[in-house]
């Protein structure tokens, strides 16, 4: 008897545990390229979409199979944890279903099949607000890659600034985000009321769950200075090689090899350097082709070679090619080796033709990134901030989406 007892509460907790988990992106292995989730705008960044709006997600697998895929939808807590709401209260129809859609590359040294998957659709349509994660999954049940998205309502108004950092040690290295939320029939908000802010699309590099430090009439007020300020990082490093036969923008050479390999120039680091403006899309990416009718399926891979001259770093640092394009993640994929013959770092990774945004991540042997390490940390850079306003009433099972804003530090306030 005392063992029944003990496996129903063994198996409860296991339950509880799993559904307290805080869910990561999994991130795509190397024959599957160029996730994109498009919303009315050809440039890919932090998928915040309005409710009731349309949107799609596509990505290319680099074999010529035609496999079939197939996706599911999950609704998730303020902080990634799985929510309580079943399928049918977050979704008007169901999913589990195949991606209809596809289309195979046409004259590519790449062979390569473009999968979109739009949304609302026949089966699926999405009917509350919150976060999703959209995992794709083959065959076998194994899922290849997931994506996180926020769905958000338009019941609140959202207004930001960027300051610089009052803690003279940082007024020169960060920006601070202040912003105040104006939302009517708000109950309790210190405790009702979460929000998140995001640097540049990168959902890793975020401040979440700030209270409001006052209230003036329905008006939230967030004025902090260090809860709410950001590494000012530098501009992005940047190539296009939508011309994939020539030397394109910051493209040194070209080769034709199984498929083409663009070189870039070598980068150095910009560390002890002063700011220089240069004009980036803080982070993204954009597919783009020369004479290419139809880009989805008309641009074509290239091995992009990357070259930071550096010495080597101590052995318990790694660096990183990184950017919305790979999701910013930092892995053995995107991971550089050190050329100790050439005295710099250097990476290779396939890229299908556009214009690429990109740094340079160093991660130390505790797996903490170190901000600035080779770029540098500047107050002036020009950065993309979104600020996104989360609201469980009391009573309530999951996180509405009631806020969202963004904005630019190009006006940075003293």
């Amino acid at each position: 008897m005392y063992k029944s007892i003990l496996v129903i509460i063994l198996s409860l907790f296991c339950q509880i545990s799993v559904r307290s988990q805080i869910t990561k992106e999994i991130y795509p292995p190397e024959f599957v390229k160029s996730i994109l989730i498009k919303s009315g705008s050809n440039q890919i960044e932090f998928p915040v979409i309005r409710l009731n709006n349309s949107f799609s997600l596509e990505f290319d697998i680099l074999n010529g199979y035609e496999e079939d895929y197939y996706y599911t939808v999950d609704h998730y807590n303020f902080d990634w944890t799985k929510s309580q709401l079943s399928k049918s209260e977050y979704l008007n129809g169901y999913d589990n279903t195949k991606i209809q859609n596809y289309k195979n590359s046409f004259n590519t040294y790449q062979i390569y099949s473009h999968y979109e998957l739009n949304f609302p659709n026949k089966e699926t349509k999405i009917m509350k607000s919150g976060n999703y994660i959209i995992s794709v999954f083959n065959d076998y049940e194994e899922i290849i890659f997931s994506k996180k998205i926020v769905i958000y309502e338009a019941l609140s108004t959202v207004k930001i600034g960027i300051f610089r950092d009052r803690d003279l040690s940082y007024i020169d290295k960060k920006q601070v985000v202040q912003f105040e939320i104006i939302a009517p029939k708000i109950n309790n908000p210190k405790k009702t009321i979460k929000t998140l802010i995001i640097q540049n699309n990168n959902i890793n590099q975020s401040i979440s769950d700030l209270k409001p430090q006052y209230t003036i009439g329905n008006k939230l007020i967030y004025k902090y200075n260090s809860k709410a300020s950001f590494n000012g990082g530098n501009e992005f490093l940047y190539f296009e090689n939508k011309n994939i036969r020539g030397s394109d923008l910051n493209i040194r050479t070209f080769d034709l090899k199984d498929i083409y390999h663009n070189y870039l120039y070598p980068d150095t680091p910009r560390n002890s350097s002063t700011y220089s403006y240069n004009p980036d899309i803080n982070g993204n990416f954009l597919v783009t082709a020369v004479d290419a009718q139809d880009v989805d399926i008309e641009a074509d891979y290239a091995v992009v070679h990357f070259y930071l001259n550096i010495d080597k770093l101590d052995k318990n640092k790694s660096i990183y090619v990184s950017g919305n394009f790979n999701g910013y993640q930092l892995s053995d994929i995107n991971k550089m080796s050190y050329n100790s013959f050439k005295n710099s770092y250097e990476a290779k990774l396939k890229l299908k033709q556009g214009f690429y945004n990109y740094k340079y991540s160093v991660l130390d042997g505790n797996s903490k990134l170190e901000s600035g390490f080779i770029s540098g940390n500047f107050d002036e850079t020009e950065n993309n901030y979104k600020v996104i306003v989360y609201y469980r009433d009391f009573g309530s099972r999951y996180d509405r989406v009631i806020g969202f804003n963004q904005i630019n530090s190009v006006n940075i306030n003293n």
